[in-house]
Parts: structure tokens; sequence; C-alpha cells
């Protein structure tokens, strides 16, 4: 029985990075861009049910919401090739129009005004489902809808589905440059604690690690959004690939969360990804030889990575997996397994099992790669909490000129008082000293009091 998988697309990042994601998962699966099953995909073993239902005249509908404060983005979608493809029922546009104007706390206000009508669009794919198992989120931490409706959202999803799985693909602010969005370390910040409350697994993805792989990696000197969307969707299907084209192991999204989050608390996974092909770009269509442990230890490599963290001596792997796609031998993957653990390239946590775990998977047969093996890695690293540090250093130096507030201030939540920010600080910096506890051989061992 598949276990069903509802996709939320919040604000202009999160319908972005859907709508290739659906692109690709038309392509992966030999659907049109209007749902209709392709004459060549009518023997294919793959588990379409997964993220797509059929309608009464058997085309394919996505089990997705779109949902956004300004009709830019959602009318972009509506008026491309794949425009037929999504319900007309589960697109959520606001009455005026306005948008949230970078403002987490806009968007939580919104929220609480537009939820009933979310709400029903979610409830009604809820039931539409045999065996729902959760839900993906995909949107952007820095700007006012994605950050804040979506952490409306995931609040109030925790609360009606407990029981479900809430994973998130979130887009984190390039800290490195200077931004557009000059508020965006407190939208980021406020964010954040949803994330590490209400969240059971946030694939981190960041917009300066993206930025770069597309430079270093694909050869384009001056890459625009829909390159590293086309990196982003590249890792949401990689990363489903097990539930869609299901092996004996990780064919649904517990069993591969599982063993990723050993403490519930740490559960923020970064990604790598190689070969990077892509479409768009000659210099990226390099073709060269693939094995299993050429592929495994790219993946280990900083410069395949999709975060941008600082390392220290003592940062270190709490769980790897490796979801490695094409024609490949378990044999070979156990010779590579061997090999990476000789050459001691992972360091792992002291208190825990020292193993990269390996998920196979088919490729899709109806999409053409010039590459024999390719392979993502799901990791959960100790490093990622400098990615937690640079937000909350960009948030006090904010914070202590009192900057910008009165946006906040104009909005409900915030009209008693600044509270949510130091509440919001305080659950970051726990999870900061969280993943630097897991560094330390005592960290199961039970504290004096």
């Amino acid at each position: 029985m598949p276990r069903e998988i509802i996709t939320i697309q919040a604000g202009q990042c999160g319908n972005q990075i859907g709508t290739e994601f659906w692109e690709r998962l038309c392509v992966e699966h030999g659907i049109s861009s209007d749902g209709i099953l392709e004459d060549f995909a009518t023997s294919g073993n793959d588990r379409k049910d997964v993220f797509f239902y059929q309608a009464d005249d058997d085309h394919y509908i996505p089990r997705s919401i779109l949902v956004d404060l300004e009709p830019r983005v959602i009318n972009n979608i509506i008026e491309s090739p794949y425009g037929n493809l999504h319900n007309p029922e589960n697109i959520y546009l606001s009455n005026d129009g306005s948008g949230a104007g970078n403002n987490w706390a806009s968007g939580f206000s919104q929220g609480e005004r537009v939820f009933e009508d979310i709400l029903e669009m979610l409830d009604r794919e809820a039931d539409n489902s045999d065996s729902l198992e959760g839900f993906n989120l995909l949107h952007s931490i820095a700007g006012g809808t994605g950050s804040g409706l979506g952490s409306f959202l995931l609040e109030r999803l925790s609360d009606r589905y407990p029981k479900k799985l809430l994973q998130t693909y979130s887009v984190f602010p390039n800290n490195e440059d200077s931004s557009d969005v000059v508020v965006q370390p407190y939208n980021s910040l406020l964010a954040l604690k949803r994330l590490a409350k209400n969240a059971d697994c946030v694939m981190v993805l960041d917009n300066a690690a993206l930025t770069r792989i597309v430079a270093d990696r694909l050869h384009i000197q001056n890459p625009n959004i829909s390159h590293t969307n086309q990196l982003v969707s590249t890792v949401l299907s990689a990363s489903t690939m097990t539930l869609r084209y299901p092996s004996y192991m990780n064919n649904d999204l517990a069993s591969m969360i599982a063993p990723l989050i050993p403490v519930p608390k740490c559960h923020f996974i970064t990604t790598a990804y190689t070969p990077f092909t892509s479409n768009n770009a000659e210099t990226a269509k390099v073709v060269r030889k693939t094995t299993v442990l050429d592929v495994m230890r790219r993946l280990l490599q900083t410069k395949n990575k999709m975060v941008s963290t600082t390392p220290t001596k003592s940062s270190c792997y709490i769980s790897i997996l490796n979801i490695i796609q094409g024609d490949v031998e378990p044999t070979e993957v156990h010779k590579s397994l061997l090999r990476i653990r000789e050459r001691r390239i992972a360091q792992f946590i002291p208190w825990g099992p020292a193993s990269i775990q390996v998920a196979l998977t088919k490729k899709s047969p109806y999409l053409q790669t010039q590459h024999r093996v390719s392979g993502l890695m799901l990791a959960n690293h100790t490093s990622i909490a400098s990615l937690f540090n640079r937000t909350l250093l960009q948030y006090d130096r904010l914070r202590k000129r009192n900057a910008f507030l009165d946006l906040y201030r104009r909005e409900p939540i915030f009209a008693d008082g600044l509270d949510e920010f130091d509440d919001s600080r305080d659950v970051v910096a726990d999870l900061i000293s969280e993943y630097r506890a897991c560094e330390s051989e005592n960290y199961l061992k039970p504290t004096a009091t």
C-alpha cells in the first residue's frame, strides 16, 4: 500500500521550487504536462500514487497545495505548459494580493485569517488518501509568506495531524552577501523556532552553497534562480526516489528519516549530490566514468554539499544515508564502504555507530541520463550549528540597534511586546548547544544533578 505524501508550496520560493519538482516527477513517471500517462509509460513498476492521484478521467493530479499571498508566481504556473496539471481547488491566493512584504509577522498574522480555507484543502487531500504518511513543506525562511505563513502552517499541522510526519525543504538565505531583505535575520530566526519545535525533519538548502555549486560545478558564470531551483528539484526528486521506485528497504518516509535522526531535537539534514548535470548549460554535460566508490567519495567532499557550514576539528557526522541510483551491484557498495572506512574519510560521533547507510534505487526508465551511477547524500552533521550561529549573530547585530522593529510591532503577535523574538533566540541557541553536545563522547551519560 502506498504511503501518500501531500506537498505544500508556500510563497514565491516554495512555488518556484515546486514547479521544477512536479515537472521532473512528470518526466520520471512518463506523465504529460496535462497529467495524461504517455503511451510508452504503461508498464512501469513505479508508485505514482505516493505523489499523484487519478481523476475520474484517469489523468494524474499532484497531491499538492499551492499557497501564496501575492499572485505573480502562481499566475505564472497557471499560464505555463504545466498549468492544467494542478487541481484548481488546491490553489490559494489571498484576495487582496498584497503579499506579506518580506515580513514574517505579516505572513504569520495573515495565516490566522486564511487558515480555514487552506485547512479545508488539506483535509480534503488527507481524506482522499488511503494511508497518508505525512506532509512536505517547500518554502524559504528569509521572506514573508514562506517564512511567516509557513511557520503558521507548521504549528497548526503539528496540532491537527500529530501522528503524521512533517518534513520541510527549507531554503536558507545567503548570509555571505548583502540581501535585498534587510529584516532577513529576524524572519529566519522566527521561522527557525518553528522548524526546531514543529517539524520532524528539515532538509536544509542554503542559497550561498547552491549559487556556488552552479558557478563551480556547472560552470555557469551568472547563475539565476532557475539554475538553483533545478538543483533543488534534483535533490527533491532523488530524496523521494526510494518512495516512488521502491526496493526492499527505505520505501517509506519513516524508514528513511528514523535512522537519520537518532536524537529528535537534531533533525536538520544537509544534502549533497553528484554528478551534477544541467540541461541549461552545455559545459555541465561532461560525461565521465562513474563508479559507486567515486560517487560515495565525492558525496563526502565539501564542494558537493548544498549547505555552507564552517566545520571545527570536533565536528562530526551523527548519521549518513546515501541514496545510490543506477545499475549497481551490492558487492560494489560493500567494497566502497570498506575503502571509505579504511581511509577514515568521514568522522562520526563517538557515542553511536560509525556507519554509512546505503539505499539502492532504480533510475526512471523514462529519463535519459548520461551517467551510470548518481548519488544523493542525506547527512546529519554537527557543523550545521555554524549556519544557525551565523543567523544568531546577524539577528543580535540588528536587535542591538532595535532596527526595523516597528514593522513587527504593527502585527498582533508582537502587540504586547517582543517576547517572541527572545523566545525564538533561546530556542535557536539551545539547538546550537545540543548539536555541540553531540560531539562529546559523554553525550548519552546522565548529567549529575
